[in-house]
């Protein structure tokens, strides 16, 4: 038993240091620093912000998209960056921008075992359920937490790209051997995409909250920087299970972690179950939108 652990804490470490190493690991895009750049200044306007992701014409449909989806739920259609920026605000455009621009550096070819548009709807489908359930239940940085539900499995995408012989070992160790995926990640990688996620983040220095919730998202219990910020990305990642909308096979037989009732003071089960059942319409609705 000794000698199975510390064989899994040496391929752990082993599997970092290669992400650590990977040559073509994509850097920080560029749209992300001149974002920054300009938040940095106060003079920056709207306009301004418009002018730079106008220049991805394909980020700007993103974010439209994601502006009036029914889980957004804003009182009126936004049909331009300039608006948008006006009604979310700079900062939720922010997280709107790098979230989006994660996404877009780790996406990988279709294969057998990776549907790129299901893992695609799968992560924004939690993305805009997470930030609905954020704002239903007063949390402030509604816009962190669209960010931290679109990234929630990004160890997923960064397996299948740069560990692809591990990635096809996993699902077919999941497929002959029953078992759960989390168990055949641990054995083949001796990483879960939890921790991939986190340490990308980490590497990328985004905010350690996002890799606290990205690396807690199944037992938000266990967060360490902000357990209400997990625990709402888990219930909405949890519910595309529960309604069987947008989920992911990876998610299968991922539990409800009961002490989000705490953590979110939901006061008992009868009234987490309420607003549990108060989604499902949306989830339906939300899943027929998707166009991209």
């Amino acid at each position: 038993m000794t000698n199975f652990i510390e064989h899994q804490i040496d391929r752990r470490d082993y599997n970092k240091n290669l992400l650590l190493g990977i040559r073509n690991l994509p850097s920080i895009p560029v749209v992300m620093l001149e974002l920054t750049r300009l938040l940095d200044n106060p003079r920056t306007s709207a306009g301004d912000l418009g002018k730079l992701i106008s220049k991805d014409q394909g980020l700007v449909t993103k974010i439209l998209a994601v502006a009036n989806s029914p889980l957004y739920g804003l009182p009126r259609r936004v049909s331009t960056i300039e608006f948008a920026i006006v009604i979310l605000g700079f900062d939720h455009i922010k997280n709107i921008v790098i979230a989006l621009s994660m996404m877009e550096a780790f996406k990988g070819s279709n294969e057998k075992g990776w549907n790129r548009q299901s893992y695609w709807n799968h992560s924004l489908l939690t993305a805009m359920a997470s930030k609905r359930i954020a704002d239903d239940l007063g949390y402030r940085k509604s816009g962190e937490v669209f960010t931290a539900g679109l990234l929630h499995d990004l160890g997923i995408s960064v397996t299948q790209r740069f560990f692809n012989h591990d990635f096809k070992k996993i699902n077919e160790m999941v497929e002959s051997q029953q078992m759960s995926y989390m168990s055949a990640e641990k054995l083949v990688l001796g990483l879960t995409h939890e921790e991939v996620g986190q340490f990308l983040i980490e590497k990328w220095n985004l905010p350690a909250v996002l890799g606290d919730a990205v690396l807690f998202h199944h037992q938000p219990s266990l967060a360490e920087v902000n357990k209400p910020l997990a625990a709402i990305v888990h219930l909405g990642d949890y519910l595309t299970q529960r309604f069987m909308i947008g989920n992911v096979d990876w998610d299968e037989n991922i539990g409800l972690d009961p002490r989000i009732i705490e953590i979110l003071k939901l006061g008992d089960e009868t009234y987490l179950d309420n607003l549990i059942n108060s989604y499902e319409q949306l989830y339906k609705d939300q899943i027929d939108s998707l166009t991209f």
